[in-house]
């Protein structure tokens, strides 16, 4: 156990602003245990740290302090979940919880992910994908739709971790199984929410041309309606496409998609819907995204962003940080070099773990390293905190 657990308990509990008293009932850890850990006087189990990390509302990793030790817990998972998913027609006999069970379960997840909240995930979703899959062959006709939806909920967080940590085949299956279980949703808004989710399968293999194509079917495919719910998912639709259109340096595509988003983000009030964040400000952190996917003269766009406005807190974690990531690209491509640190600085205050993992913080951070060798001591704390170079 890290030496530091103890100093960042306490950290976190002083954040929180709770008691030592109220922090070990809230976790149902006794009050001479947690006052031993924040001393360092012991350690702590596994169970005890999600438990602290629990009560604190915070991801176990901002307690393990140690990137090895969170990836180990990360990647420690993936052979579960990857024998769960193959077991997707026959799964193991066990206990299923009530529907309005698993929907809690499920809604608790799904805040994980767009909270980027990777060790969380990780432990607790092969055991309720396993106990998804028991469900749906056990359910009814009538509530077959909802626990296919459900399921649906579950693989795409699971997705999450195992795209962000490289696991790219064990990702491609979940996103396999989305798309068989999303059928049996009679949802159409659903099967347009995982063409989205789809999407990444083609930015890591970067065929990102015929990304575009497939997104521009979903597209046609998507209801039409005048509904939030609708206008979101087709707004989100655009989001990617827009995106993923600078990625393939179709300058054109990529202004009419973000236009036709930013036109659908105007008509709905920002929200998570079917799992997504869209609305104005979602659309505004992806006019950044798009400028640094086109680079060039296009990079202006995104600093004209970053200077006139900031995420509000309200957007998810992952979408905040995501902004100034991609800020930081751009500026440090204008040679902002300090705007940059302090962008890369931002984004890892927000959401520790998705900034960590990001391939352009490590890029980012070890060019920085280099074109600032002489300068601050936590520029290289920085870039050995995300093992920049690597």
């Amino acid at each position: 156990m890290p030496t530091n657990l103890g100093k960042r308990v306490a950290y976190q509990r002083r954040i929180a602003r709770m008691t030592q008293q109220e922090l070990a009932d809230a976790a149902d850890v006794h009050i001479g245990t947690l006052r031993k850990i924040e001393r360092n006087a012991r350690g702590a189990s596994d169970n005890v740290v999600e438990a602290l990390a629990a009560a604190l509302g915070v991801d176990p990793s901002l307690l393990l302090g140690s990137r090895d030790r969170a990836d180990a817990r990360v990647h420690a998972a993936m052979p579960s979940l990857s024998a769960v998913i193959a077991a997707y027609e026959a799964p193991d006999d066990g206990p299923v919880r009530q529907l309005s069970e698993l929907r809690t379960a499920v809604d608790e997840a799904v805040t994980w992910r767009l909270a980027s909240q990777y060790v969380r995930i990780a432990h607790h979703l092969p055991s309720l994908i396993d106990e998804l899959m028991r469900a749906f062959h056990l359910a009814s006709v009538e509530e077959k739709p909802e626990t296919a939806g459900l399921l649906v909920a579950a693989l795409r967080t699971a997705d999450a971790v195992a795209y962000k940590y490289g696991a790219l085949d064990l990702s491609a299956r979940l996103v396999d199984l989305m798309r068989w279980a999303a059928p049996h949703t009679d949802d159409p808004l659903l099967d347009a929410t995982v063409a989205y989710v789809r999407t990444e399968t083609f930015f890591a293999a970067h065929a990102f041309a015929p990304g575009l194509r497939a997104l521009e079917a979903a597209l046609d495919r998507a209801p039409t309606s005048d509904d939030d719910a609708a206008m979101a998912t087709r707004g989100a639709l655009h989001m990617r496409a827009a995106v993923i259109a600078g990625r393939a340096d179709l300058v054109q595509a990529a202004d009419k998609h973000l236009a036709e988003a930013r036109r659908l983000g105007d008509a709905v009030p920002e929200n998570v819907y079917q799992g997504t964040a869209f609305g104005p400000d979602s659309v505004r952190v992806h006019e950044v995204s798009v400028a640094v996917s086109l680079g060039g003269d296009h990079v202006r766009r995104a600093l004209d962003v970053a200077n006139d406005w900031a995420p509000p807190r309200s957007l998810p974690a992952e979408r905040r940080s995501g902004f100034y990531i991609e800020v930081a690209r751009a500026q440090l491509w204008s040679g902002l070099t300090r705007d940059a640190f302090e962008s890369l600085k931002a984004a890892r205050h927000i959401a520790p773990q998705h900034t960590r993992d990001h391939p352009w913080v490590r890029e980012d951070a070890a060019t920085l390293r280099r074109l600032r060798r002489g300068d601050a001591e936590s520029l290289s704390n920085f870039a050995e905190w995300c093992h920049a170079g690597e």
